[in-house]
């Protein structure tokens, strides 16, 4: 694959592909076609590279959005509900978009697709982004297209608006920072910025098969609000809260905001007891993985993009 290649980037302007489309150009790649539904965020990446194709539309529904698939060499599916109290919206961005997007690559004739799946397919929680991920890549597998799947753990990185950077953002606004019980869940943070860096090593090579992409470091959850503690420098007392009480919290405040960036849902994954698979994947796809400091440091601390703030 060569950078004037046209690639296409669905769900482009979330976590994943605002940082993929930061790297692709700066590895030369200018031939990018940016597609998602999310007004103000598609708003923004348009606004950040104004020399890039992007178009705002809802894959759930069939459009003119299809059609720029015409010429592509690859695509990188990275649309995905990941929150909420709303089953049909899960429903709709990870099966129902899947379903006419590839069906849009198969009419264009497009070689090659890294999916973008979620270390839950292997998790023992049950909710219903787990059960459509699932679904989805399930979907990708049985298209026929040449394709790579990834499945990363918990992702962070600049304009993260939903896990750890509205974790970060809550912190500094806040004089008090509750922790659900004593916040020993293992976790397996992944930086985006190193993700990005494999799945540009897939196009390059275009890499077959699936890959369980975990983070390097096991960290807990309490040890990670410590961290982006200390790389905010916010003030935020953090204490600890019975984990019910928790709960019931995040209830009443889901019924306030039913698009709510932290649900109940979330709290039973995060205190479920997972450890996935940790593959070279350094080696694997030829790249360095950032040190778990160093990367949240990168992350919180002063960088060009440290100001924008994605919406839900």
């Amino acid at each position: 694959m060569t950078p004037s290649d046209r690639i296409i980037l669905f769900g482009a302007a979330g976590l994943v592909g605002q940082n993929l489309v930061v790297l692709l150009k700066q590895e030369g790649f200018t031939n990018l076609v940016c597609i998602d539904k999310h007004p103000a965020n598609t708003a923004m990446l348009r606004r950040l590279h104004p020399e890039l194709e992007v178009i705002e539309a809802d894959m759930a529904q069939p459009g003119v959005w299809e059609d720029a698939c015409a010429g592509a060499q690859a695509a990188v599916m990275l649309q995905a509900q990941i929150g909420g109290d709303v089953e049909d919206a899960f429903r709709a961005n990870n099966i129902t978009a899947t379903g006419l997007a590839l069906a849009a690559l198969r009419r264009a004739a497009v070689p090659y697709l890294v999916h973008i799946s979620s270390s839950v397919v292997n998790s023992a929680a049950q909710d219903w982004y787990t059960e459509t991920k699932a679904a989805q890549e399930g979907m990708v597998v049985a298209d026929g297209i040449a394709h790579c799947v990834l499945r990363p753990t918990l992702m962070f990185g600049a304009f993260d608006r939903k896990h750890l950077g509205w974790l970060s953002r809550f912190m500094q606004r806040m004089p008090v920072f509750p922790i659900p019980g004593d916040g020993r869940y293992l976790r397996q943070p992944l930086y985006a910025r190193d993700f990005c860096r494999i799945i540009l090593a897939c196009l390059r090579q275009q890499k077959i098969g699936a890959y369980n992409i975990t983070g390097r470091e096991r960290i807990t959850y309490v040890d990670i609000i410590r961290a982006i503690k200390r790389a905010t420098g916010a003030r935020a007392r953090i204490v600890h809260i019975p984990y019910w009480s928790f709960w019931c919290l995040l209830k009443l405040y889901g019924l306030v905001k039913p698009d709510a960036p932290f649900t109940t849902k979330q709290l039973q994954a995060l205190a479920t007891p997972d450890e996935f698979e940790l593959i070279p994947w350094w080696d694997i796809f030829g790249t360095v993985p950032t040190p778990f400091a160093e990367a949240v440091n990168e992350t919180f601390g002063p960088n060009a993009y440290a100001a924008v703030v994605l919406e839900f």
